[in-house]
């Protein structure tokens, strides 16, 4: 049987139609070209757009990359509140709020804040939330000062004047900025704004830092056993009642000592109690 398309009589019928269906494919391959173009340009404006944002929030210069995703920081806002007992729209707006504050500060900074973004947040976040009794704060390891600067900044935000009391032997050096001196430590300070950097305190010899109460204790020096025994020990002795104890690293595998020691002096029945865990970080309260 020949085709019908070779047909002269169907041909002269379905022409019409041809022409019609011709004409609908000719208007939706031009849509779609113009879609095709459009979804071009956008793509290359975000690629234009992601690299400037990437010198600004990549790895080069730190640990990491300094941009979290929506999961993660959901993650943060339920560690918060269950640490801190703060809402989660409060807990939400501090993160965001220490978010920007570790980036403008490592965009101004000698070196940066050592840890994960999740970790240098929560840390920042939490503090101000569990209401210090008082605004001293001590630093047991303060690498290049700018951690202590952001959580200065925070303080300040949450009504606190923080008084810095930083002890810290500085002959370590950072990884990344090579040695770190006083002078360094007091420029990432200045930093924090107001007076609390310029009159920070930083000693080598524990016994110049023993004259007061804090209300605040930063644990981040040695991450051996024995050395962070000795820290919350001594950290058991000068915190006020009431003061906020924030233990570094104590989930960080590559520094187990830090939990086993932790474990080892709540086992004493010391006066710190454990409130809780915000990415890898433990926080106490001093009974």
């Amino acid at each position: 049987m020949p085709s019908l398309l070779s047909n002269r009589l169907a041909k002269r019928v379905l022409r019409p139609a041809f022409t019609l269906v011709e004409q609908r494919l000719e208007r939706a391959t031009t849509a779609l070209q113009s879609d095709l173009d459009a979804l071009h340009h956008e793509v290359a404006d975000l690629r234009r757009q992601s690299y400037g944002l990437g010198l600004l929030l990549d790895h080069a210069g730190r640990d990491g990359h300094r941009m979290p995703t929506a999961t993660q920081l959901d993650t943060l806002v339920r560690e918060v509140t269950t640490v801190t007992g703060a809402s989660d729209a409060h807990a939400r707006s501090e993160l965001t709020v220490a978010y920007r504050t570790v980036v403008a500060l490592e965009a101004l900074a000698i070196g940066s804040m050592p840890g994960s973004t999740s970790d240098v947040c929560g840390k920042l976040a939490a503090v101000p939330l569990l209401a210090p009794p008082n605004g001293d704060v001590l630093e047991i390891g303060t690498g290049t000062g700018l951690f202590a600067s952001g959580l200065l900044r925070m303080l300040h935000r949450a009504g606190i004047e923080p008084r810095l009391t930083a002890v810290d032997p500085l002959t370590a050096g950072d990884p990344l900025t090579g040695p770190v001196g006083e002078d360094v430590v007091r420029a990432n300070l200045a930093l924090c704004g107001g007076r609390s950097g310029p009159e920070a305190r930083i000693a080598a010899a524990r016994d110049a830092v023993s004259d007061r109460r804090y209300g605040v204790v930063v644990i981040a020096g040695d991450p051996s056993v024995e050395a962070v025994l000795a820290d919350l020990e001594w950290s058991a002795e000068l915190a006020a009642d009431g003061a906020a104890v924030v233990v570094d690293g104590h989930a960080d595998d590559t520094r187990p000592g830090v939990n086993e020691a932790l474990c080892k002096h709540l086992a004493t029945g010391s006066r710190l109690r454990l409130l809780g865990q915000v990415a890898g970080t433990a926080f106490l309260r001093a009974a």
